[in-house]
């Protein structure tokens, strides 16, 4: 017997329906992905902003609150070399130059000219070293007795300007750069020492594009010159807590003018100004030297006597 009833079964949906069906459950899991990325991108920029707003506030706060160190006991950037500073280098560690009678007569030899204690007022005379400097190291070589010597006579007042324009040239380690700062250091901490300390660096320098000499080094040596607070010196020295002010003193002196002078400026190591006059002879030659800072005593005298009264005549 036939019958016209046929089993309840779902008819199975259209293969493109079900494709369509497919596609529209992908695109939105792939929406909300998208939404999800951008909602992740966002939090990040908005912690990767707020970490950098942390970061220059923490720099600038760092910055204010540790302000560029400036040492003390110098004038115009120079330690003025003074009787007390030769007298406490005499019993420093480290060989020093000593005034002598016979620095004196080479003094009064050098030429038929007065000596500059012949002269009213001393003579002013400004060195510009860079510890890395073959140059800096020979003028002190040659003349630092006879600076001694005038400085003792009150013939002149001599000040030595620690600046850095060798600092690329010591495979890195910035040796003229750490060993003004270095000075600096010594000027500030213990200033009877620093005259001792800077005739050391400067009689027995490192060779140009060397290392140079390290900070326990440096550290070593101002002691032998006299420094007694060793453990201050020695993290004044590890920091270079006075980099900074040695770069702003050597374009001080690079842009002039420079202690004493209308229009000199800095254009080398050693830089050798006179009563404002720059030094151009032999670094080595102390009677050259000599004669130059007489001739320029004689010139000051000369020009800075009073004019002879003309007389006038009676009625």
């Amino acid at each position: 017997m036939s019958s016209d009833e046929t089993p309840n079964v779902p008819t199975p949906p259209h293969p493109r329906a079900a494709v369509r069906e497919k596609a529209q459950q992908v695109n939105a899991q792939q929406s909300r992905a998208r939404v999800l990325r951008r909602v992740i991108l966002g939090l990040v920029a908005v912690v990767v902003v707020a970490a950098a707003g942390v970061g220059v506030a923490w720099a600038v706060g760092s910055a204010v609150s540790k302000p560029s160190l400036t040492p003390s006991h110098l004038d115009d950037d120079g330690v003025v070399v003074t009787k007390a500073d030769l007298k406490a280098a005499k019993s420093a560690s480290t060989p020093t130059p000593s005034p002598s009678a016979a620095a004196g007569a080479s003094v009064a030899t050098a030429a038929p000219t007065p000596s500059p204690s012949e002269t009213p007022g001393a003579v002013d005379i400004h060195v510009y070293v860079d510890y890395l400097s073959p140059g800096a190291g020979d003028f002190e070589r040659a003349n630092a007795k006879q600076l001694a010597t005038w400085v003792e006579q009150d013939a002149a007042t001599v000040a030595y300007h620690p600046v850095a324009l060798l600092t690329a040239n010591s495979n890195g380690t910035k040796y003229s750069l750490r060993a003004a700062s270095a000075a600096a250091c010594v000027a500030s901490q213990q200033p009877d020492a620093f005259y001792a300390f800077n005739h050391a660096l400067l009689s027995d320098q490192p060779k140009l594009d060397s290392d140079g000499k390290t900070d326990a080094e440096l550290s070593a040596l101002a002691v032998d010159s006299g420094v007694k607070d060793a453990k201050g010196l020695d993290d004044c020295i590890a920091k270079a807590s006075y980099a900074s002010w040695v770069k702003d003193a050597t374009t001080r002196a690079l842009d002039g003018p420079l202690p004493g002078s209308k229009s000199v400026k800095l254009t080398g190591a050693p830089t050798i100004v006179v009563n404002g006059q720059t030094y151009a002879g032999s670094l080595t030659d102390a009677a050259e030297f000599s004669q130059f800072v007489l001739s320029v005593a004689s010139d000051a005298y000369y020009g800075s006597a009073a004019p002879t009264p003309t007389p006038t005549p009676t009625p």
